[in-house]
């Protein structure tokens, strides 16, 4: 189950421990998605191929295209550079969607105070990152994720690092940050 919580201001440690504040401030899922737009859902990663629960999210999302990505020292090549890569603060002009199939790691989103939170992700875990958030991925200690990918039509995949903020995408993300994450009925 995924857990988000609002980090340190630490930037000397190793990226992929905790980074609690002190004392620690948790915050719930349902204010995750108030204040950013992450949404979230759980699934069974036991069943999810078979159960009809994600091919429901893919039809009425329009996910059209997946792949899976395996990030860990024996998978990727330049392993600390690619971590370090992954790290770096960026947007993108698409959701990021994600599903953990194996492994762990954390997400870190901005919200409308620019204060980090970081999202640990577990199997069953599908997040949703909205087009135009600043964000950023690590693995955590464990150094091993496996996870689906989705995309509505070919995939686009290219970040756009900080500063980005005269974007389409990044402008229309702060209006509705502004205006409020309202939830809607699936």
């Amino acid at each position: 189950m995924v857990k988000a919580w609002y980090m340190d201001d630490d930037l000397t440690s190793d990226q992929r421990l905790e980074h609690h504040r002190n004392p620690q401030e948790y915050i719930s899922i349902d204010d995750l998605y108030k204040k950013t737009g992450v949404e979230y859902f759980s699934l069974n990663v036991d069943t999810y191929a078979t159960d009809g629960v994600l091919d429901n999210l893919k039809k009425q999302r329009g996910y059209t295209y997946e792949d899976e990505i395996v990030c860990s020292k024996e998978c990727l090549p330049n392993y600390e550079e690619k971590i370090k890569s992954f790290y770096t603060e960026h947007l993108h002009t698409d959701e990021e969607i994600r599903f953990v199939a194996e492994g762990s790691g954390y997400f870190d989103v901005r919200d409308n105070a620019e204060r980090w939170i970081r999202i640990a992700v577990y199997p069953g875990d599908m997040i949703v990152i909205p087009s135009g958030i600043y964000h950023r991925f690590t693995l955590d200690t464990n150094n091993y994720i496996r996870a689906k990918r989705f995309f509505i039509g070919e995939p686009v995949w290219k970040p756009y690092d900080r500063p980005a903020d005269d974007m389409d995408c990044r402008k229309e993300y702060i209006e509705k940050q502004r205006k409020g994450f309202l939830v809607t009925a699936s």
